[in-house]
């Protein structure tokens, strides 16, 4: 069965609700073009919202980066811990799962992640993916 991006959004979210024992929602209206936080790290950048009790991040990677080149210093992790739910906008992103798996997402993937990840860009055109889940901590110093 072929899911549009929408209902697999919708499925994941309100998987997400029902494990919360108890949510209150309220109306709220936020844009990624003036993020609460931006994150800089060598070769791009992070802008985070907080909305609805979690947070949304726009990851933008320049051609030239790799995680484990320009994050894992700010991570201090040997691969990326934080688990990702996300949706490919612009760019090719190649992901090499620490278990081997490997594979390149586009404009129009949806990928989830769960921790244990290198990724890149592939080519000369800058990656843009929107996270549901994983911007909270992502290119934040730990410590």
């Amino acid at each position: 069965m072929d899911l549009t991006v929408y209902q697999l959004v919708s499925k994941y979210l309100r998987r997400w609700v029902e494990r919360k024992e108890r949510v209150v929602q309220k109306t709220e209206h936020k844009s990624l073009e003036t993020p609460d936080e931006r994150r800089e790290f060598p070769n791009g950048h992070a802008d985070i919202i907080a909305i609805g009790d979690g947070e949304v991040g726009r990851l933008v990677f320049e051609p030239g980066w790799r995680w484990s080149n320009d994050v894992k210093p700010i991570a201090g992790t040997e691969s990326c811990e934080a688990p990702h739910f996300q949706y490919h906008l612009a760019g090719r992103l190649a992901i090499r799962m620490d278990d081997g798996t490997e594979f390149v997402a586009g404009p129009g993937d949806v990928t989830s992640l769960p921790s244990g990840h290198d990724a890149w860009v592939v080519g000369e055109e800058p990656v843009v993916v929107i996270d549901w889940f994983g911007a909270s901590n992502y290119a934040k110093q730990q410590g």
